[in-house]
């Protein structure tokens, strides 16, 4: 492809240089530069990707794609707005490869990575070819790889787009991010349906307020779409958790047909009957398209949640209730989420990706209904992140623990000991007694502490990392899995 076919895709354009110039790939990363290659200059939070021109010039770089000329000896297409043109220039290049599938996106604060997991699981189930792009892992063409981030940066998502296409996908799950919202990533992309969770305070530390948290998110549904359709297959939907109080906002956003899922107010698809049980949860479904016993081995209420998100969407994909159902059912767990470490013991351990106040409460009441002896918390908080939420969530391990262990999540460049004394004033201020915490800056003796300490019937809770398998300290991630941790700890205390 040449730089002046790109180009014609701007009004408000121009070429510096030879606009002949080819090029074979498109990259924002200079360190992933190759000969031929086009770079594009993205200004971003943390630094200008200007600085780095000379950089992808010397990796091979045919030509750069920039918001000012820049002196240096290299083709150049001048624009107004990088990071709008590389969303713009990622589709064209790739072909518009979300034409040709329908694509199903996910946006909330929590619940995302599960709700992905049980609509492709539906999807799949049903014969039809899938992708899915989240925070666990990329499945493109059959093939897994470990995701770099939730939601991809344009050239990335674009590009495993294009090779879900030609590998003949049919339907491409993806987590949407209200940072890759804001960022512009997923402009480009044509969605099917755009699927809302809940809202709750996280990433405040990007957004600053909630109010900009929520507008965020709610351009997922703004970009649906303005037109109506006769054909099934052009149709876009919006499906809205009505018991969260965000999706009249979204309802307001969008062209698509909206349809409500929930389990507090009346709604298009409705959990009643909800029973808890050690071994999953049991609720009926309520639908437009029905009615249904539904038996999941997930655990929570919170999951009854991400499963009626998942039946609102298939539903309108025509499938029918039962077979959503024996889908659903045969889902044994989410990797990170309620995930049971289990290696013979007589209490249970499970390890939840939960680090907001909300996910930790959820997680904790979801367990309160089902424990037959004490609740052990082990938790912490990022660093780097949001610091207003640690004692909130210290407030919370402290209402519904029996016990808890504060400990290090990812400090990253922040001292773990100031992020505990971030956390404890929450447990004095829930009234904890000081015999009934301890803080512990080092997650593995804090996770084999809370095992030493649990008897049979007891529940130890070890939260905030999930499915994570390293822990970020001063810049280098080490190799840390909860599950393994928790595992070797139950050994351990066994021998």
């Amino acid at each position: 492809m040449q730089l002046k076919e790109l180009a014609s895709l701007f009004v408000n354009s121009r070429i510096v240089g030879d606009g002949n110039t080819a090029f074979t790939d498109i990259q924002f990363d200079s360190r992933k530069v190759g000969p031929g290659h086009l770079f594009i200059c993205v200004p971003g939070y943390v630094t200008d990707g200007h600085r780095y021109a000379p950089a992808a010039l010397a990796a091979g770089a045919s030509a750069l794609v920039t918001e000012r000329v820049l002196d240096l000896p290299a083709a150049q297409l001048v624009v107004p707005n990088a990071r709008y043109a590389m969303a713009v220039i990622a589709s064209h290049f790739f072909g518009y490869p979300s034409h040709g599938m329908q694509v199903i996106g996910v946006t909330g604060t929590k619940g995302k990575t599960t709700m992905t997991y049980l609509l492709e699981r539906i999807l799949a189930d049903r014969g039809w070819k899938t992708g899915l792009m989240g925070t666990i892992r990329t499945t493109v063409g059959g093939v897994t790889v470990k995701a770099e981030r939730t939601t991809q940066e344009a050239p990335d998502l674009q590009r495993n787009l294009r090779l879900m296409a030609d590998a003949g996908t049919q339907y491409v799950v993806m987590e949407a991010s209200s940072e890759a919202l804001e960022q512009e990533r997923v402009k480009g992309t044509k969605f099917r349906t755009a699927i809302f969770t809940n809202l709750t305070q996280d990433h405040l530390n990007f957004h600053h307020t909630m109010d900009n948290y929520r507008a965020a998110k709610g351009l997922l549904f703004s970009r649906l779409g303005n037109t109506f359709s006769a054909v099934p297959e052009e149709r876009q939907y919006a499906v809205l958790n009505a018991d969260d109080e965000a999706s009249d906002y979204f309802a307001r956003l969008t062209s698509a047909q909206v349809i409500r899922y929930g389990i507090d107010r009346p709604c298009d698809v409705r959990a009643t009957s909800i029973r808890m049980t050690l071994g999953g949860t049991v609720f009926t479904v309520e639908s437009f398209a029905g009615s249904a016993e539904f038996r999941m081995q997930l655990v929570g209420k919170f999951n009854v949640y991400n499963a009626l998100g998942a039946i609102a969407a298939c539903l309108a994909e025509g499938i029918a209730l039962d077979d959503i159902k024996d889908s659903l059912e045969r889902v044994q767990g989410v990797s990170g989420r309620m995930e049971r470490v289990d290696a013979g013991q007589p209490y249970l351990v499970l390890v939840d990706y939960a680090h907001t106040p909300d996910s930790l409460e959820k997680a904790l009441t979801t367990i309160g209904e089902f424990a037959a002896g004490q609740v052990i918390t082990v938790f912490g908080c990022g660093g780097d992140r949001d610091r207003t939420k640690r004692p909130i969530m210290g407030r919370v391990a402290a209402q519904y623990s029996g016990y808890v262990y504060v400990t290090s999540d990812n400090p990253r460049s922040e001292d773990p000991e100031a992020i505990l004394r971030d956390i404890l004033p929450g447990l004095a201020e829930a009234g904890l007694p000081e015999d009934r915490y301890e803080a512990i800056a080092d997650r593995k003796i804090a996770i084999q502490k809370a095992i030493d300490r649990a008897g049979p019937g007891d529940v130890v809770l070890i939260a905030g990392k999930g499915h994570e398998t390293y822990q970020e300290i001063q810049g280098v991630k080490y190799d840390f899995d909860d599950r393994l941790v928790a595992e070797e700890a139950i050994r351990r205390r066994g021998r």
